[in-house]
């Protein structure tokens, strides 16, 4: 009889301790959730749906919604259908948006640091590239951001710059020589272009494929994802995938949203960034891979791939950019990212 009381007491204290314990993970959530803050996210971005830069915002979006239970909704622009590329910077600033996923060389203004990863031929691989943005020197460059009223998240990779054109097959630097071609980098590709004798032109991506449609422009230069994915090899003859420089973004926010965070709330949206990293980085070789087949497989564009004899030839036409950018932009970070 006194084991059968004994076990009923025992019973019946880890009945309310597994209560009390339900009601304390009630409580914590609760309180979580009583810390997030209501808010209305906008992200706007140039590509189109199929990118790896989509895909990254989508998941970033689907994590942050789904940790708040719909207290915090993401509303993702994608094709420049909020701003576009010419004017989402203001717009940041504004906070009329609270996300904007540029390429680097829109930060060049800024700081020339941000011409880096459009000088030719510097990153060995994407691997290279992402571990430089991920280490001391990366972080340190996006941190000085906060000084212009931005924040740099993460980097968002897009793949390796492939040239195209209507005229002909480029694979010298003088096939270059009398083209005009929109660029998407800053002084640094500029320079490159004028090197080879080319034009260049600033249009926004969204007013591109119209742009060369109608002829304004001989050509343009873009991650072979984005090429496939805005279907440019319908108004373009020639690729050449050059290696000479890459497409990768840059996740910005601005400091007055991001400093109206309270501490749960940031941590939730800087999860969801970092969730949207790692599903870009996934998707970015993949979606370039199958994109270079796609174009093949459609048959519209011819594709040249440069030997890496090629690419010395216009590595040593290059030599005056290098001799003039490595200084402005930093010994010590071109050592880093050669290490």
């Amino acid at each position: 009889m006194k084991k059968l009381i004994l076990l009923i007491m025992v019973s019946a204290l880890m009945l309310v301790s597994a209560c009390s314990s339900n009601s304390n993970d009630d409580n914590q959530t609760s309180t979580k959730d009583n810390n997030i803050q209501e808010l209305e996210i906008k992200v706007s971005y140039e590509n189109a749906e199929n990118t790896p830069k989509h895909k990254g915002a989508v998941k970033m979006k689907e994590y942050i919604e789904a940790e708040t239970n719909g207290k915090i909704k993401v509303h993702l622009y994608p094709n420049g259908t909020l701003f576009g590329d010419n004017e989402e910077m203001d717009n940041l600033y504004a906070n009329n948006v609270q996300f904007i996923i540029p390429s680097l060389t829109e930060l060049a203004g800024l700081d020339p640091v941000y011409n880096l990863h459009t000088l030719p031929f510097i990153y060995e691989s994407e691997e290279s590239a992402l571990q430089f943005w991920d280490g001391e020197k990366g972080k340190s460059i996006l941190n000085g951001l906060e000084e212009h009223g931005l924040v740099g998240m993460s980097i968002w990779p897009n793949g390796e710059v492939a040239i195209t054109n209507n005229t002909r097959p480029i694979v010298t630097p003088e096939d270059m020589k009398g083209l005009i071609f929109r660029i998407i980098g800053g002084q640094l590709t500029e320079s490159m272009y004028q090197q080879f004798g080319a034009g260049t032109e600033r249009i926004p991506f969204a007013e591109l494929y119209t742009s060369l449609e109608q002829g304004a422009l001989d050509g343009q230069e873009n991650a072979i994802s984005n090429v496939n994915a805005s279907k440019l090899d319908e108004v373009q003859k020639y690729m050449t995938v050059t290696g000479q420089g890459r497409v990768d973004y840059v996740v910005l926010t601005n400091t007055k949203f991001y400093s109206s965070l309270n501490e749960t709330t940031k941590k939730i949206i800087e999860e969801g960034v970092k969730r949207g990293t790692e599903e870009s980085r996934i998707n970015a070789k993949q979606l370039n891979d199958q994109a270079l087949q796609d174009l093949k497989d459609r048959g519209e564009i011819e594709i040249t791939t440069l030997t890496p004899e090629q690419r010395k030839v216009f590595r040593e036409e290059l030599q005056p950019i290098y001799d003039e950018w490595i200084p402005i932009i930093g010994e010590d970070i071109i050592n880093e990212l050669l290490k």
